[in-house]
């Protein structure tokens, strides 16, 4: 048995070393070291390569993305549709194997990783949406949602600080189906991690409340005794595996040159013979190892089978009513709030989102301990994994790169919130959202100098502009609660996008006629006269203070049009004569907002906008000196 896994771990080698060589770039060091683990691993996972989609299958995180070799090797020989021809354009352009692991762009892929440390926490994702979605459709009796998460992490994964953040949570929440394989070489790109590390992950991890096993990593049945008790465990498991980088790879093992270059012809050459392999044949796989790889179809196909089978049986008729109404969220159940009084976007956010969750059962989420200052608490509806209010704790990153996963998981629509100047502790996880087409409502309040007395520390000023840089990330910065509205109502059909609400923590004005469905279009004429020789652009609370402005204006004889933009990068996604139609030809364009503002140029004569940061005062106040009254801005027009 184990000398058959053995010529299955090597083929896993040479192809991994055999991709990186003739693209003359990659990173062989860490798929020959985990590939006696990836072997042993492939006898546990409960995967189909026929349909890549199955909800109960066992999900495969591959933290440290770089070690693409393993990955599309696997994938492979697993028969997830990648060729020997993919393989050989590994790194090229346009290829199904690119540098690191792409969601939606290869077969089998879970989810984007590669920036150390998300990995991880999608893996926590991933186990916290099980959790949640086995407790709305399991019994007593019968189970629809029991497999297990996978994720096999290195030395660098554990050093960030992403990854503390998420373990902790699970620990915390007691994720028993979570198995963290911890690749545990030694080895950084600078050399020995003796440079740089010297904890106890032993105790560390201990302290977090979870299970540990330590085992030598190339040893087939010890690898296979820790996978089968981390099943058993009834807390998350981390096995640490103990390794050598680029295992089999001669004079190289356990050197850190091994980690992100070729090996070179010679050495790869002598690995071979060394294992009786070919030296000549390159992405060469003996016929009866493919063959056993490739039982995994048939497998796959078997198990999803009989979990199909076991929806139709009596005991989970019920249960499987609840997957369904999770799987296919009916929008027009939504009954959408009024609003008629001044109040602050937050609040109304509030209960939009309560009214979400109350329509829409797949709806959940929580705040990085905000969520009385986000207003983002789903009144009456439990805390989680029953409930759907998770309590993250001051843990942003982690926080939105579990939702990330929770998003990717297949039934769930969930959102993550906090202060909208803490978006720069998870701009990694926004990021990654956005180039993997992650529907992650991500609701951000306090969004300017209006925060008041919390000072500058808490003030955003560059942050509209740096996430409407963001490709395929839409920033909502509603003015009152019908524009609100309107963003979740198109938020809610964009399935291949992020979303964030910027919203205030003042109260603001309602506007004085009713939101047009143009709004969804991202910007549209609110106010509008007919020889108008001016154009107020604005969004969110400087709304309101461009109508004054134009009040002033008009008062003074000055014809003035008001253009509320609530979504900036939806608007600018809109057609010519569209644009045209709202930004009126022959008129001077003046962009009001309280934040940096630079975007803004692409539209507008002239820019009011903040060029320092806040000050510590009453909201009114910091207003006022900063010159966003109307006072001041009919001045800077004249």
């Amino acid at each position: 048995m184990n000398q058959t896994r053995k010529r299955m771990a090597d083929s896993i080698r040479f192809l991994a070393a055999d991709m990186v060589q003739r693209a003359n770039s990659g990173h062989p060091g860490a798929p020959m070291g985990l590939a006696d683990i990836a072997v042993v691993l492939g006898e546990h996972l409960n995967h189909n390569p026929k349909n890549p989609d199955w909800l109960n299958r066992d999900r495969l995180v591959f933290s440290g993305g770089h070690a693409t070799g393993l990955i599309y090797s696997l994938y492979y020989l697993w028969g997830y549709g990648l060729e020997v021809e993919d393989l050989k354009n590994f790194r090229q352009l346009d290829s199904l194997t690119p540098g690191h692991p792409e969601y939606g762009h290869t077969k089998g892929i879970e989810i984007t990783t590669g920036p150390l440390g998300q990995g991880v926490a999608n893996a926590v994702g991933f186990s916290m949406a099980s959790k949640f979605v086995g407790a709305q459709v399991n019994s007593d009796t019968a189970d629809l949602i029991d497999h297990t998460v996978y994720c096999l992490c290195g030395d660098g994964d554990l050093e960030e600080g992403l990854s503390y953040e998420a373990c902790s949570i699970a620990g915390h929440n007691k994720l028993d189906n979570l198995i963290l394989i911890y690749d545990s070489n030694n080895i950084t790109i600078e050399g020995s991690t003796d440079l740089s590390i010297s904890e106890n992950i032993r105790m560390r991890f201990e302290s977090q409340a979870w299970d540990v096993i330590e085992i030598d990593g190339h040893d087939f049945d010890e690898i296979n005794d820790a996978i089968i008790q981390a099943k058993l465990n009834t807390k998350p498991t981390i096995i640490i595996a103990n390794t050598v980088i680029a295992k089999g790879a001669s004079a190289l093992e356990g050197s850190h040159h091994a980690h992100g270059a070729p090996l070179g012809d010679e050495v790869i050459a002598k690995a071979k013979t060394d294992a009786g392999f070919d030296p000549d044949k390159k992405f060469f796989v003996p016929e009866d190892i493919l063959v056993r790889f490739r039982c995994a179809i048939e497998h796959g196909d078997l198990l999803e089978r009989e979990w199909i089978h076991r929806q139709k049986t009596l005991p989970l008729m019920e249960q499987n009513e609840a997957l369904t109404a999770l799987e296919n969220p009916d929008f027009s159940r939504i009954n959408y709030p009024t609003f008629d009084k001044p109040e602050a976007t937050r609040g109304t956010n509030g209960k939009i989102m309560n009214v979400i969750a109350r329509a829409i059962p797949s709806f959940l989420g929580g705040s990085a301990d905000l969520s009385p200052s986000n207003k983002t608490n789903l009144n009456d509806m439990g805390v989680y994994p029953k409930g759907r209010n998770i309590y993250f704790g001051i843990r942003e990153h982690a926080m939105a790169s579990i939702v990330n996963a929770m998003a990717l998981y297949g039934p769930l629509m969930p959102f993550s919130a906090t202060f909208f100047v803490f978006s720069d502790y998870l701009k990694p996880a926004a990021r990654i959202a956005a180039l993997t087409g992650i529907q992650q409502f991500f609701i951000w309040t306090h969004d300017s100098i209006g925060v008041g007395e919390d000072g500058p520390t808490h003030q955003p000023i560059e942050h509209l502009s740096q996430f409407r840089a963001l490709p395929n990330f839409y920033v909502w910065r509603p003015a009152d609660g019908s524009e609100n509205i309107e963003a979740w109502k198109t938020a809610l059909a964009m399935r291949k996008s992020p979303s964030a609400f910027v919203c205030s923590r003042q109260n603001l004005s309602v506007l004085p006629k009713a939101v047009s469905g143009e709004a969804s279009k991202g910007g549209y004429l609110l106010a509008s006269d007919e020889n108008a020789s001016i154009t107020l652009m604005a969004s969110g609370s400087e709304v309101e203070l461009a109508l004054k402005v134009k009040e002033t204006l008009n008062a003074e004889g000055i014809q003035a049009n008001v253009v509320s933009v609530p979504c900036y990068d939806l608007f600018i996604e809109q057609d010519k004569a569209y644009m045209n139609s709202i930004i009126k030809e022959g008129t001077k364009t003046v962009a009001i907002e309280a934040a940096r503002g630079l975007e803004w140029y692409r539209l507008a004569d002239t820019v009011i906008a903040m060029d320092t940061f806040g000050a510590s005062a009453p909201a009114g106040l910091l207003f006022e000196k900063f010159g966003f009254t109307a006072e001041s801005i009919v001045a800077k027009i004249k």
